[in-house]
């Protein structure tokens, strides 16, 4: 990777009152914020280092960490997770003197993405997903999924362990050969420090915790009809984490969404189909209106 686009030449931090968003920055033009998913050791970078570069060439690019992950602040959950989130994007465009943004989404982030559109409807533009969080019901397949109960195992006692990390990080993609050591060795280690534990005890305590207020603002399938921003919707066939079956009920509900499925493909489009996706993501959020 080019010196430009390493974590130490992009990373930045923005204070936000009392919240500190750590975020990665590259490129030009429009702004394209890009959210990452829900898993132990998920940051804006190891979501989507691998896609900095192609994004960058086109768009002003920030990779966010968004609360309670990676070096952003960890704050107690007194809100629902998207909720805060979503505010905490709205504040960083403040800070940047960014009107609105373009947004992507990969499944906890895919909710956050969905929450500010609903939330902030000027501030977003075109909004590009991979299967979001929250914004479906499966029709045919069992709740919980193969991948959250993986997610439940790795905060169950004992404690986290880099076996029952790598057992997450496997079921998100097709092709195994892409689980490398260094793979796991980089998101071990920031799932293994006990802040981001606790930051993903917090997220998962407003979306699955006793608090049926809290858990409904995630459920994002009620007001998905209201979403009406140009939005691709993209899936993996064999996404074990969120099945592919919940994408035709957004398909169902949101008028100007289109849908693109890739075969041989788990929760990870972005790594296993990089370049594919890239392409898609690119083309759509600069065709003309």
């Amino acid at each position: 990777m080019p010196d430009a686009f390493t974590f130490e030449a992009t990373s930045r931090t923005a204070q936000l009152g009392d919240l500190k968003i750590h975020y990665n920055e590259a490129g030009e033009g429009e702004t394209l914020i890009m959210l990452h998913g829900g898993g132990p050791g998920a940051t804006g970078w190891s979501n989507f280092k691998q896609n900095l570069p192609a994004f960058a060439s086109r768009f002003r690019v920030l990779l966010v960490d968004q609360p309670q992950f990676g070096l952003s602040d960890k704050p107690e959950a007194k809100e629902q997770f998207n909720v805060v989130a979503a505010r905490a994007v709205r504040d960083l465009m403040d800070e940047l003197g960014i009107q609105s943004a373009h947004l992507l989404g990969n499944s906890l982030g895919g909710g956050t993405v969905f929450r500010f559109a609903l939330d902030y409807p000027d501030r977003a533009d075109r909004l590009v997903q991979m299967g979001p969080g929250g914004a479906c019901i499966p029709v045919l397949s069992p709740e919980p999924t193969e991948g959250v109960k993986i997610l439940g195992r790795f905060l169950a006692p004992p404690c986290p362990s880099r076996e029952k990390l790598e057992e997450f990080v496997r079921i998100m993609v097709y092709d195994q050969s892409l689980v490398t050591e260094e793979l796991i060795d980089e998101r071990y280690a920031v799932a293994s420090d006990p802040a981001v534990i606790q930051g993903l005890a917090r997220f998962l305590m407003t979306v699955m915790g006793p608090d049926e207020e809290q858990r409904r603002k995630g459920e994002l399938w009620r007001e998905i009809h209201r979403v009406t921003h140009p939005t691709l919707i993209t899936w993996g066939r064999d996404d074990r984490v969120l099945p592919l079956d919940g994408a035709l009920f957004m398909l169902h509900r949101m008028e100007n969404a289109r849908l693109h499925v890739f075969p041989r493909c788990g929760h990870w489009a972005q790594l296993e189909h990089a370049r594919e996706f890239e392409r898609l993501s690119i083309d759509f959020l600069t065709a003309d209106a």
